[in-house]
């Protein structure tokens, strides 16, 4: 079941889920507005002649908006954002991120796959940005970005997202994060 404004502001009231920071005002009927924090990780194609999930590349560069200065996307570009919250979830929660349906209409996509987000995690949420439309986009600091719903499980998890039993690999991220794919073939 999805979780409505008046059970999320409990659990927000609780500490139950954290969302920091949070304004009241971006509660909305059954999720909770998020924004663009103004760091990105940009793919830099001339470092390597492709992407090798097996290993460890530094595929990307970082790049730091300042002030009121956009961030451009252009037509076909994809780039690693992240959530200026962040978000917590208890054992019991899972929350699903999906993207401001204006901004949709404009052509920007914020995440290709990982709009899921499992019960225990805590940390930034790293966005998959692209730009699906003809013209460029700007990008700004602290603009509406997303929205996170909530549900309930049916029981909490036995080994919710950063338990060691699991090797969570973006546990406790602050920044928009490349993937850590490889990880999974030193096991």
């Amino acid at each position: 079941m999805v979780l409505s404004d008046r059970t999320i502001r409990e659990l927000v009231s609780a500490g139950k889920i954290v969302i920091d920071p949070l304004n009241e005002a971006d509660i909305q009927p059954a999720s909770v507005d998020l924004h663009l924090d103004a760091k990105f990780l940009v793919f830099r194609n001339s470092r390597y002649p492709y992407i090798d999930v097996r290993q460890k590349q530094d595929l990307t560069e970082l790049v730091v908006i300042e002030g009121d200065n956009p961030f451009i996307l252009h037509p076909g570009e994809f780039v690693l954002a992240s959530t200026l919250e962040r978000v917590a979830l208890p054992n019991d929660i899972v929350a699903r991120l999906e993207g401001k349906s204006s901004l949709g209409r404009l052509g920007l996509l914020i995440h290709s796959t990982a709009g899921y987000v499992d019960p225990g995690w805590d940390g930034h949420l790293t966005m998959e940005l692209s730009n699906v439309a003809n013209l460029p986009i700007t990008l700004y600091f602290g603009m509406k970005i997303g929205q996170l719903s909530f549900l309930r499980l049916s029981t909490p998890a036995d080994n919710p997202y950063g338990s060691q039993k699991l090797s969570s690999k973006y546990q406790g991220q602050a920044e928009p994060t490349a993937s850590r794919f490889y990880k999974d073939f030193e096991r």
